[in-house]
């Protein structure tokens, strides 16, 4: 299955970033900038990501190095993202005019726009040491921050978030739940940060019994998604349960119930008049749902 922001853009070529003379040398001409507007891509007429030069990082004086790639003669080049100063981050959840913007990028794109911008929204949230509180400077072409004092010089790497998110079945049915950011009638897999301590079948069983009062044996591993907002990796899992009672956490959820194949076979055809509405098809727990009706 193709599933939005994975599969990898670009070489990310490891050995690269330890080796600041290659660096240098590959922000030549044939070097590309990866065009941002803020966190958001600058999209082509084409609807694909735009690239230009080094020079046009302007003030910005840290450049995260994305990985390499190829030019129409097959040499290799470095390809860039700026983080410019007055950039703050962001936590929020992309708007619907990027998710608009999103739905028509090649996968190709969306992978690298994905590590992208996970990369400087990292940048721009960490500029500050969280051991000592002096600056960081970057290091390691971008996927390192330095504490500036020599006293501490504490290394920093950027973070990704574990999430599960998890279908849990019960005798051919399926548990679903309805945040309360969803639009109406939406109902999607259940879904919680790994807490420090957890394993990955801890934290499932964790998050439906603390959300929907549900027990559940049997949790398998399906796939998995990175999602930059700002840099979390959905783990997708099913499980099992005997359990039919629901106790909804109502600081979690609006809602949560049990559907039948029929009623999540028709919601995924896209249809708006069956028992509820299907997730998108950008998100994982999308992709499970399909994996269930085709096993």
């Amino acid at each position: 299955m193709t599933i939005a922001f994975a599969g990898g853009g670009l070489d990310r070529a490891d050995p690269v970033r330890s080796d600041p003379a290659r660096l240098a040398v590959l922000t030549d001409h044939r070097a590309r900038l990866l065009r941002m507007d803020g966190l958001d891509p600058v999209l082509g007429a084409d609807g694909g990501l735009e690239w230009g030069t080094l020079a046009e990082a302007g003030d910005a004086d840290e450049l995260v190095f994305l990985g390499l790639d190829a030019d129409a003669n097959e040499h290799e080049r470095g390809c860039f993202a700026a983080v410019p100063p007055e950039l703050a981050g962001s936590v929020a959840p992309p708007s619907p005019r990027l998710w608009g913007a999103m739905a028509a990028m090649a996968a190709r794109d969306l992978a690298t726009y994905a590590g992208a911008r996970s990369l400087v929204d990292w940048h721009a949230r960490h500029r500050f040491c969280a051991r000592s509180g002096h600056p960081t400077r970057i290091a390691k072409g971008g996927w390192q921050r330095t504490c500036t004092d020599p006293a501490c010089a504490a290394e920093h790497f950027p973070r990704v978030d574990p999430v599960t998110i998890m279908l849990v079945e019960n005798g051919g049915r399926l548990l679903l739940g309805r945040q309360p950011r969803y639009p109406a009638r939406r109902f999607s897999a259940l879904a919680g940060f790994i807490e420090p301590g957890e394993g990955i079948e801890d934290a499932v069983a964790r998050e439906v019994l603390e959300e929907a009062g549900v027990r559940v044996r049997d949790v398998t591993y399906v796939a998995s998604q990175p999602w930059p907002f700002p840099a979390s990796l959905m783990i997708g899992c099913h499980a099992q349960t005997d359990d039919e009672a629901i106790v909804i956490d109502t600081t979690e959820l609006d809602d949560a119930r049990w559907f039948s194949r029929e009623e999540v076979a028709h919601a995924m055809t896209g249809a708006d008049d069956g028992a509820f509405l299907a997730p998108p098809p950008y998100a994982v727990a999308h992709h499970l749902l399909d994996w269930w009706l085709s096993r």
